[in-house]
């Protein structure tokens, strides 16, 4: 009888051990590895990197400096509004992954944050960098500055930017027109790295995620490096 009693006991004690495994198999947060995320174009500096002092200003006019990086996750994207191509694309999928952690975890989502530093800081005014960062999430941010300024912070963080002259065809430029003579002028592009990059709570530069930008690549990156601070 005894035999039996302790055969149904640990019986009992195996599927509660699989029940216990099973349900922390499900509320777990998936992860990625070190290695996992380099394949999948995600690259993490062996020891972040401290960010020295710069000063810029946000969509709301309020000054955005080091501080305004501290105690949470920064996923920051440097492009300008006019971009045609990458930057909505980069910033779409910034979106996707905030509503996501909105929707299926809510309290995390408040350690994340979405960036959009201009460098086109002749065009972008703070009233267009609002309109254009918050149509993709009311919770990003637009962010701008004199062009040194910029630089301040790019170079800090490895990425590149320059103002490219467009040609304009001559039959387009009338010497008389001043208007077209103003579009002339204005007719450039912005070439920029199309890194999206991180920076964990403590204001440091974390690492980087190549192009092109995948929402669950992000997301789950994200879940990882926060489940890991």
């Amino acid at each position: 009888m005894s035999t039996i009693k302790s055969t149904v006991l640990l019986c009992l004690v195996f599927i509660s051990i699989v029940l216990v495994m099973f349900v922390i198999s499900v509320l777990r947060v998936p992860q990625l590895s070190v290695e996992e995320m380099r394949s999948k174009g995600v690259f993490l500096l062996p020891t972040p990197r401290d960010i020295a002092a710069f000063e810029l200003t946000d969509h709301n006019g309020e000054r955005f400096d080091r501080s305004r990086l501290e105690g949470q996750w920064s996923f920051v994207f440097f492009g300008f509004v006019s971009c045609p191509d990458v930057c909505p694309t980069s910033m779409s999928v910034l979106g996707t992954v905030d509503r996501q952690l909105q929707t299926s975890e809510p309290e995390l989502a408040e350690q994340f944050q979405g960036i959009l530093v201009s460098v086109d800081p002749d065009r972008d005014s703070t009233e267009t960098l609002a309109r254009y960062a918050t149509a993709f999430s009311p919770r990003f941010l637009g962010v701008t500055g004199p062009r040194e300024d910029l630089v301040g912070l790019t170079t800090q963080v490895n990425v590149a930017f320059a103002k490219v002259p467009l040609s304009v065809p001559a039959a387009d430029l009338v010497p008389s027109d001043a208007a077209t003579s103003e579009v002339a002028a204005d007719a450039y592009t912005v070439d920029h790295t199309g890194n999206i990059v991180i920076i964990n709570p403590k204001g440091h530069y974390h690492g980087f995620i190549k192009l092109p930008h995948d929402p669950e690549t992000i997301r789950l990156t994200f879940q990882t490096l926060a489940s890991q601070f």
